[in-house]
């Protein structure tokens, strides 16, 4: 059999390596976009061509389409908060836009692009959201979620108008190995590892192994269906029990105090005008306090009947995100996780 080359965006950061290695492992020759001046940590000992470029630069990367039978866009510009607008929307819809336009040109046989549950539709009363769940763009709180949303409404006009042959995945909320930023959501489980998180608001989250992730791209690629969409999820589970288990895998006292959302809001607004004047992240953003009025409750169901996805219990992706942030030390290893696991 013939090894397909396939084209990868996204290969240095947290989902993209998980997706880099698995395709690896099923056979296929990779050739990743990767800017000058990434963190490409994620890339060592992996047997794969590097092509140095930018999303936001199309004539750095379409040469190197050509060839390529298959492209996997996973890269993004996945945070919260952001002080320019302009610029997150640059990489997430423009970058899409003409990534897939060069897809087009090349005459790549498959494309899957790397979407978010951001862009759909949630449940007043907390019962898992699908594909089919009702949303419009004014449902969207914040940046993050308005670029995804416009980018994937973009990838699906392309699809029924210019006949891009690509298959959609909605990812939830991955955690696992190889989080080096970490994301907003390694960043919860880091600080709570480290005994810094006292307090939490009543929200919840779909939360999925990030190789289960992995998993469901190359089955997208594999069986997916051209124009549709699939949500590659876990496990629906409250903050509270999230932090529960973080505190049971470290030993260390879970939080107990729910603060209302009022409360937290001068705390949130302090910390973006901070962040404006120093260039850190913030902690808590006023965003990120209106996402949590919903439960972000989610169903794989189309995944697992159309695709054969499965996912592992999320207590599992925790326990190898908390194992793989002590080993690289970004918090301590004073509580090791006991052995929890049944033997294989």
């Amino acid at each position: 059999m013939t090894q397909q080359t396939t084209f990868l965006t996204g290969a240095t950061g947290f989902v993209g390596a998980a997706v880099a290695r698995l395709l690896i492992a099923k056979g296929h020759r990779l050739r990743v976009l990767s800017r000058p001046h990434n963190d490409r940590r994620n890339l060592n000992g992996l047997d794969i061509e590097i092509v140095e470029g930018d999303l936001t630069q199309p004539e750095t990367y379409r040469n190197a389409l050509k060839n390529c039978r298959n492209l996997l866009h996973v890269a993004a510009d996945y945070r919260i908060w952001v002080p320019d607008a302009a610029a997150m929307n640059r990489v997430n819809i423009d970058g899409t836009r003409a990534l897939m336009l060069a897809a087009l040109d090349a005459n790549v046989e498959r494309v899957v692009y790397t979407s978010s549950v951001a862009t759909l539709g949630l449940h007043k009363d907390g019962s898992p959201a699908s594909e089919d769940s009702p949303v419009t763009f004014e449902d969207m709180v914040g940046t993050y979620k308005q670029s995804k949303y416009l980018a994937e409404a973009e990838v699906r006009r392309l699809i029924e108008h210019h006949n891009l042959p690509a298959v959609i995945v909605n990812p939830s909320t991955p955690i696992g190995p190889r989080d080096i930023k970490p994301t907003p959501t390694g960043r919860i489980i880091v600080d709570a590892a480290r005994g810094r998180m006292p307090a939490y608001v009543d929200t919840g989250l779909n939360v999925v192994h990030v190789d289960d992730v992995a998993l469901g791209h190359w089955l997208a690629l594999e069986r997916g269906k051209i124009g549709e969409r699939y949500i590659l999820g876990g496990d629906n589970l409250a903050l509270s029990d999230i932090l529960a288990i973080i505190a049971e895998l470290t030993r260390r006292p879970a939080p107990k105090i729910q603060l209302p959302r009022a409360a937290i809001y001068p705390v949130a607004i302090g910390m973006e005008l901070a962040a404006r004047l120093t260039g850190w992240n913030p902690i808590v953003t006023r965003d990120a306090l209106r996402m949590s009025k919903k439960k972000m409750y989610f169903t794989s169901a189309k995944a697992t009947r159309d695709l054969t996805y499965t996912s592992r219990p999320a207590r599992e992706a925790i326990e190898d995100a908390i194992k793989w942030f002590q080993t690289e030390g970004y918090c301590d290893s004073i509580h090791p996780p006991p052995n929890t696991r049944s033997p294989a």
